[in-house]
Protein backbone atom coordinates (compact mmCIF):
# COMPACT_ATOMS: atom_id res chain seq x y z
CA UNK A 1 0.00 0.00 0.00
CA UNK A 2 1.41 3.81 -1.06
CA UNK A 3 0.93 6.96 1.29
CA UNK A 4 0.06 9.94 -1.33
CA UNK A 5 0.58 13.43 -0.22
CA UNK A 6 -2.67 15.16 -0.74
CA UNK A 7 -3.38 18.46 -1.10
CA UNK A 8 -6.94 19.86 -0.11
CA UNK A 9 -8.66 23.67 -1.05
CA UNK A 10 -11.63 24.26 1.43
CA UNK A 11 -14.35 26.77 0.53
CA UNK A 12 -16.66 27.89 3.94
CA UNK A 13 -19.39 25.70 5.66
CA UNK A 14 -21.31 26.41 8.29
CA UNK A 15 -19.79 24.80 11.39
CA UNK A 16 -15.95 24.19 9.65
CA UNK A 17 -13.82 25.49 12.38
CA UNK A 18 -12.34 27.96 10.31
CA UNK A 19 -11.74 31.27 11.92
CA UNK A 20 -14.60 33.79 11.61
CA UNK A 21 -12.94 35.81 8.57
CA UNK A 22 -11.64 33.10 7.18
CA UNK A 23 -12.46 32.77 3.36
CA UNK A 24 -11.61 28.90 3.24
CA UNK A 25 -8.93 26.99 3.69
CA UNK A 26 -6.12 24.44 2.54
CA UNK A 27 -4.48 21.32 3.88
CA UNK A 28 -1.96 18.95 3.41
CA UNK A 29 -2.68 14.90 4.09
CA UNK A 30 -1.29 12.25 3.61
CA UNK A 31 -3.53 8.91 2.74
CA UNK A 32 -2.74 5.43 2.08
CA UNK A 33 -4.72 3.35 -0.69
CA UNK A 34 -4.16 0.51 -3.38
CA UNK A 35 -3.81 3.49 -5.64
CA UNK A 36 -4.26 7.31 -5.99
CA UNK A 37 -8.00 6.80 -6.75
CA UNK A 38 -8.79 5.14 -3.38
CA UNK A 39 -6.62 7.18 -1.04
CA UNK A 40 -7.93 10.59 -2.31
CA UNK A 41 -11.57 9.35 -2.43
CA UNK A 42 -10.86 7.92 1.57
CA UNK A 43 -9.68 11.17 2.46
CA UNK A 44 -12.15 13.04 0.64
CA UNK A 45 -15.13 11.23 2.42
CA UNK A 46 -13.22 11.74 5.85
CA UNK A 47 -13.01 15.48 5.00
CA UNK A 48 -16.89 15.44 4.26
CA UNK A 49 -17.49 13.71 7.23
CA UNK A 50 -15.31 16.37 9.72
CA UNK A 51 -18.10 19.02 8.33
CA UNK A 52 -15.44 20.54 5.90
CA UNK A 53 -16.13 22.11 1.91
CA UNK A 54 -13.89 20.05 0.00
CA UNK A 55 -13.54 21.98 -3.63
CA UNK A 56 -10.44 20.66 -4.65
CA UNK A 57 -8.34 17.27 -3.52
CA UNK A 58 -5.50 16.11 -5.59
CA UNK A 59 -2.41 14.51 -5.08
CA UNK A 60 1.51 15.41 -4.70
CA UNK A 61 2.48 11.94 -5.43
CA UNK A 62 3.54 9.01 -3.53
CA UNK A 63 6.73 8.97 -1.24
CA UNK A 64 9.02 7.49 -3.88
CA UNK A 65 7.67 9.41 -6.34
CA UNK A 66 8.55 12.57 -4.60
CA UNK A 67 12.59 13.76 -3.76
CA UNK A 68 11.89 16.41 -0.93
CA UNK A 69 10.72 14.40 1.85
CA UNK A 70 11.95 15.24 5.63
CA UNK A 71 12.49 12.55 8.25
CA UNK A 72 9.72 13.90 9.63
CA UNK A 73 7.46 13.65 6.49
CA UNK A 74 8.39 10.07 6.37
CA UNK A 75 7.67 8.93 9.66
CA UNK A 76 3.76 10.59 9.52
CA UNK A 77 3.79 8.78 6.09
CA UNK A 78 4.96 5.59 7.60
CA UNK A 79 1.96 6.54 10.73
CA UNK A 80 -0.16 6.84 8.01
CA UNK A 81 0.34 3.48 6.46
CA UNK A 82 0.85 1.53 9.86
CA UNK A 83 -2.68 2.79 11.03
CA UNK A 84 -4.27 2.86 7.55
CA UNK A 85 -5.22 6.01 8.16
CA UNK A 86 -5.12 9.97 6.93
CA UNK A 87 -3.23 11.86 8.90
CA UNK A 88 -3.35 16.29 9.09
CA UNK A 89 -0.09 17.40 8.19
CA UNK A 90 -0.76 21.16 8.13
CA UNK A 91 -3.77 23.22 8.01
CA UNK A 92 -3.91 26.89 6.79
CA UNK A 93 -7.25 29.58 6.95
CA UNK A 94 -7.57 31.97 3.64
CA UNK A 95 -7.84 35.44 3.76
CA UNK A 96 -9.06 37.74 1.14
Amino acid sequence: MDVYTLVATLGRREGDGLPERATGGGMMLYAPGRDEKEAVNDAARLLKEAGLNVLELGSEGTEAEREDISDEERALMAQARAENSVVVVQTEAFYD
